[in-house]
């Protein structure tokens, strides 16, 4: 019987391999955390804070999307 890698073993008991959240990268000798979620560098920490951000604000957004509705519906009428 053939014995699995433990580092392969331990991506399958997961579900996925063991890759950064915010680019995909593999991880070096350190990892960072940010929410409980793994990150290959301070360079992730950080555009992963900033995704996190803009994720809060999605009421500005909504609000766009509000104001170019009732545009559109007065053009079409």
């Amino acid at each position: 019987m053939t014995e699995v890698p433990e580092v392969l073993s331990e991506s399958l008991r997961s579900g996925r391999a063991a890759r950064c959240a915010a680019c995909d990268g593999k991880f070096g000798l350190v990892r960072h955390y940010s929410w409980r979620t793994p990150l290959c560098s301070k360079k992730c920490v950080d555009r992963f804070r900033v995704r996190r951000e803009s994720d809060r604000n999605w009421v500005g957004w909504l609000q766009i999307a509000f104001n170019q509705l009732r545009e559109n519906r007065a053009r079409a009428s």
